[in-house]
């Protein structure tokens, strides 16, 4: 894969910065679709393939409810368009992600998928300059236009490369029957209170915090967490672009996480954990209702649906009615905005000699009627304003809420920086996290990776 230049870096992620930097009356989740629209004409409307035609697409649902909305999607393409045949496949997001991905876009050719999940920020514009992404900024106008500023993310210097199908922003799901237990009325709010939390529920042997930091990444987000509120907006908006970590708040955001995982907040066995496979990941143990909180993304609805005792039935797991959600607390005496957010999203990107009819697809499976029921499974906050109707589960209504009320909403940093940071800066803050590494070591591996940029 071709590195990317600073200086191209430095502008896409400009862009990002102010395209994210959401007011509550002009955030995503509070836009409102015109009657009628949707981001593609439903399929019967599209025009049929003249020939035979297969297409790959690959995503992240290797359990149903999700494996099953996307099997249903591409047959209903299929249906609607004659000679077309798509192969879906479902992998692990990690592995999909950080390894297949990557590996198959190097590869090229028939390795290549047609149709797969791209990431916004730094992992778009990497995918974008090595000429991997079909451009999709003419062919699929109306839809860009449909889908208004949650399409900024993936745009490299004005076109756009990838159409979002989710955006929201991370925060805490927690166990609403045990907090009742420990006498918690109200979700934390500030850093203190959720310290406060953690006592109460160590008190009757549950684990307050479950992460999964054999994935890296989600413990990682815990240093990202301390980071956006440690360090001022001002500084997010120009440091991250400039790959300048210069400010003293970076040193102090893992202070912060060093005195927080001094007070034991996660499960046993925490640092070799799984994130999302199995009963016994975090995902799994707030399922099962062995801990009690888990930092994470709005998709987590879904996955601890997927990991959840199936009670009616149908063989699939069930969304436990004591899921709740709360925006992650505020940490009071730093110079960090107390409404700050992090968030993200994922997209679908066309291998740039994918088949035409590949951008159809993609305009389809953002459309009014998918997204709908993307959201009435649980699979994360629709990107297109009009599938946020289809949104029934309370948590992730509360994180659209959470989305519009925040007074600035941060890219994942691992995404806003680029493809080459998330491993070595996520293996640093682990590295802390478990006694072996400093809060300077995590500044050293940023300065490191971006100097070789």
């Amino acid at each position: 894969m071709n590195i990317r230049s600073t200086r191209g870096l430095v502008a896409g992620l400009a862009a990002i910065a102010a395209a994210l930097s959401f007011a509550a009356c002009g955030s995503p989740a509070a836009s409102t679709a015109p009657s009628g629209s949707g981001a593609a004409p439903a399929p019967s409307d599209q025009p049929a393939a003249t020939e035979p035609v297969t297409l790959t697409w690959w995503h992240n649902a290797t359990a149903d409810p999700g494996k099953k909305l996307w099997e249903d999607v591409a047959k209903e393409f299929e249906q609607a368009h004659p000679g077309v045949t798509i192969e879906v496949t479902g992998y692990q997001n990690e592995e999909l992600q950080r390894t297949l991905i990557p590996q198959a876009l190097q590869a090229g050719g028939d390795a290549a998928p047609d149709v797969f999940m791209v990431w916004p920020g730094g992992e778009v514009r990497s995918q974008a300059e090595a000429g991997y992404l079909k451009d999709l900024t003419t062919p699929a106008a109306d839809t860009i236009a449909t889908l208004g500023g949650t399409v900024k993310p993936w745009e490299v210097d004005g076109k756009q490369y990838a159409l979002p199908f989710t955006f929201s922003i991370e925060g805490m799901w927690y166990n609403k029957d045990l907090f009742a237990k420990v006498g918690i009325t109200t979700p934390p709010t500030t850093l203190p209170e959720l310290n406060d939390a953690v006592a109460k529920l160590k008190a009757i042997k549950v684990a307050p915090i479950a992460v999964g930091a054999g994935d890296l990444w989600p413990a990682g987000h815990w240093w990202y967490q301390m980071a956006i509120h440690a360090c001022s907006t001002q500084t997010l908006q120009t440091a991250i672009p400039a790959l300048d970590f210069s400010d003293p708040c970076w040193v102090e955001a893992g202070k912060l996480l060093q005195q927080f995982v001094a007070t034991e907040p996660f499960q046993d066995g925490w640092l070799a954990s799984s994130s999302q496979q199995g009963a016994d990941s975090s995902a799994g143990l707030i399922a099962n209702g062995k801990a009690a909180m888990e930092l994470m993304g709005g998709w987590n609805a879904g996955t601890i649906g997927s990991l959840a005792p199936d009670t009616d039935g149908d063989g699939n797991g069930d969304i436990p009615e004591f899921l709740g959600w709360f925006p992650m607390v505020s940490i009071p005496g730093t110079a960090g905005d107390p409404s700050i957010a992090m968030g993200g999203g994922d997209g679908w990107g066309v291998y740039q000699d994918a088949p035409d009819v590949a951008v159809d697809f993609v305009q389809y499976l953002v459309s009014d009627d998918v997204q709908k029921r993307f959201a009435a499974i649980g699979g994360g906050i629709p990107a297109n304003p009009a599938g946020q109707e289809g949104l029934t589960d309370p948590s992730l209504q509360a994180i659209a809420t959470g989305l519009s009320n925040a007074s600035y909403v941060q890219l994942w940093l691992d995404s806003a920086l680029g493809p080459d940071f998330g491993t070595p800066l996520n293996q640093a803050i682990v590295n802390l996290m478990g006694g072996k590494g400093t809060p300077e070591d995590i500044v050293t591996a940023l300065k490191d990776t971006a100097a070789a940029q």
